[in-house]
């Protein structure tokens, strides 16, 4: 008998493995496909649609949304559900700030096409970025990386230059953020999407802010803190109370933050002979000592 329940576990142990390896994608993405003649619409705003061609079997569609004299781009990478169609909404935010904003939808989303892997979708990331460059110069390219975002964003800053990385919501690995909902799993031998946040900030050279709300049920907000850590001369994070994984926007603070974010200068480095900084009590004399 026990033998019996031994083998029926051990069976249905290996089926959910072979669940998890074969249908991640439909746990991890949730896109919106649309028609190739559908047409995007946003009033009182000036876009332009482009289709960028990866490989015979990979099409990138994106928009970029413009403002006439523009500080910069904003090179905005979105989170893992429906496709620009529905994320361009959030353009304005950076808009009314100065910059013109590029989205993309990842292969899959939207009117993209091709096989979903990490490194083809890295790799796609990495054309429009440098598509980006031909237009304008590396200092006034903000990457900004919402949720799943945040990681590919990551990824791009690790290996550019460019002006700042933004991460909202952002995660320290996809696979650890798997490992709370699936902890008896070896998904270090299962997962084809790690995303390994936390190991390409290492790479990063330029200043990076992170946005968290202390009250995400998805990704805790106690993730901020640890990527903080990771590469703390260049990284500052900035909680938004109260937040959640998905509703930041809604947030005032929020939008007074990313103000902040979006038009602050690189800092300058401070002068530790004017500040408390290499401040140390001196050691208490030895009393003397009489004969």
């Amino acid at each position: 008998m026990a033998w019996t329940i031994f083998s029926i576990t051990l069976v249905c142990y290996l089926l959910a493995n072979v669940v998890v390896y074969f249908w991640q994608e439909r746990f991890l993405f949730k896109p919106e496909k649309l028609p190739a003649d559908f047409e995007y619409k946003y009033p009182d705003l000036d876009f332009t649609e482009y289709t960028l061609e990866a490989t015979p079997d990979v099409t990138i569609n994106g928009i970029h949304f413009k403002l006439d004299q523009p500080k910069g781009v904003v090179f905005y990478l979105k989170g893992n559900s429906r496709s620009i169609k529905g994320w361009g909404k959030f353009a304005i935010d950076f808009l009314r700030l100065g910059f013109d904003v590029v989205m993309v939808d990842y292969r899959g989303f939207g009117k993209s096409t091709g096989r979903r892997t990490e490194e083809g979708i890295k790799e796609d990331l990495q054309r429009v970025y440098d598509e980006i460059k031909k237009q304008v110069d590396e200092k006034y390219i903000i990457l900004y990386g919402r949720s799943l975002g945040s990681g590919f964003a990551a990824k791009l800053a690790s290996t550019n230059q460019p002006r700042m990385l933004v991460l909202e919501s952002p995660y320290y690995s996809l696979r650890k953020v798997a490992k709370r909902y699936v902890p008896f799993m070896p998904l270090s031998l299962l997962f084809r999407f790690p995303l390994r946040t936390f190991a390409w900030l290492k790479y990063v050279r330029c200043p990076i802010k992170i946005l968290h709300g202390t009250n995400d049920q998805l990704i805790p907000f106690k993730t901020s803190v640890a990527l903080s850590k990771v590469n703390p001369g260049l990284t500052r994070l900035y909680p938004v109370i109260g937040g959640g994984h998905n509703n930041l926007h809604t947030f005032e603070e929020y939008h007074r933050m990313l103000e902040e974010i979006i038009n602050s200068k690189l800092p300058k480095p401070v002068e530790a002979s004017e500040t408390s900084l290499n401040f140390r009590r001196g050691k208490k004399k030895k009393p003397i000592e009489h004969p």
